[in-house]
C-alpha cells in the first residue's frame, strides 16, 4: 500500500467512539487506533499527581514509553513498551487522571508524534478527541459523534452493570458533565468536530444505526 488509510471518530466521553470505531476497523481489514488508551495508559504508568510534575520531569519519564499496534478490527492490540494495554486502564479514577494530563502541551505533543507515527505503518480507524482537528487533520473521512450527558451516562451504568462493576447513575452523570466541560473548554486542542466532519447525533440511534451511517460515508 502507498498510502495509508486514516479514517477518524472523534467525540465526548462515553458517545460510543470505540465500539463503532471497532466494527467500521472491522468493515474495513484495518487496525483500529484507540488513542483515549494512549492518554490513559499514560495516565495510569505515570500516576495520581503526575499532572502537577514539572516538564522536564514530564519529559524524562515519557522518554521511556513506546507504543506499538498489532491485529485488525476489534482484534487490534495497542501496547505500551511491549506489553498489551489492558482493563488496568478502565477506571473512572484513571479516566479522570488522563483528562488531567491532556491538558497538558508536553503530553498532547507526545502522543501525537505517537499516533501519526502509527498513521505512517498503519491504515487505521483513529478514535478520540482531536482525531480530526489536530492529530490527522488531512484524513480523508472523519466524524464526530455525540450524544446527551444523560444518554452517555445510561449506556455506561448499563456497561459497568454488565461487568459486574458498582455504578451510580447520577455521579456518573456528574463525572461525564465534568469531563465534557474539561475537554471542551481546554486551551490545547480542546474537543469540537473538524471543520469538514461529518456530525452523527447517536442519542436516538441503535449501534446498528450509527455503523450503516459510516460505512456509507466511507464507501
Amino acid at each position: 500500500m502507498d498510502k495509508t488509510l486514516i479514517v477518524t471518530i472523534d467525540g465526548p466521553a462515553g458517545v460510543g467512539k470505540s465500539t463503532m470505531a471497532k466494527q467500521l476497523a472491522r468493515h474495513l481489514s484495518i487496525p483500529y487506533l484507540d488513542t483515549g488508551a494512549m492518554f490513559r495508559s499514560v495516565a495510569w504508568k505515570l500516576g495520581e499527581g503526575s499532572w502537577e510534575w514539572d516538564e522536564a520531569k514530564l519529559g524524562a519519564a515519557l522518554d521511556g514509553i513506546e507504543y506499538g499496534l498489532s491485529g485488525t478490527g476489534e482484534d487490534s492490540v495497542l501496547s505500551l513498551n511491549g506489553t498489551a494495554i489492558g482493563n488496568e486502564i478502565r477506571t473512572e479514577q484513571v479516566g479522570m487522571w488522563a483528562s488531567n494530563i491532556a491538558t497538558l502541551p508536553v503530553i498532547r505533543t507526545f502522543l501525537k508524534a505517537a499516533q501519526q507515527a502509527l498513521g505512517e505503518k498503519f491504515s487505521l480507524v483513529a478514535e478520540g478527541r482531536d482525531m480530526g482537528t489536530v492529530v490527522f487533520p488531512d484524513a480523508p473521512c472523519k466524524f464526530f459523534l455525540d450524544a446527551s450527558v444523560d444518554e452517555r451516562a445510561m449506556r455506561r451504568f448499563r456497561q459497568l452493570v454488565a461487568m459486574g462493576k458498582p455504578a451510580d447513575l447520577e455521579e456518573l452523570k456528574e463525572q461525564i458533565a465534568r469531563r465534557d466541560h474539561q475537554d471542551r473548554n481546554r486551551v490545547v486542542a480542546p474537543l469540537k468536530p473538524a471543520d469538514d466532519a461529518t456530525t452523527i447525533d447517536t442519542t436516538e440511534m441503535t449501534r446498528e444505526q450509527v455503523l450503516a451511517a459510516l460505512k456509507e460515508a466511507v464507501a
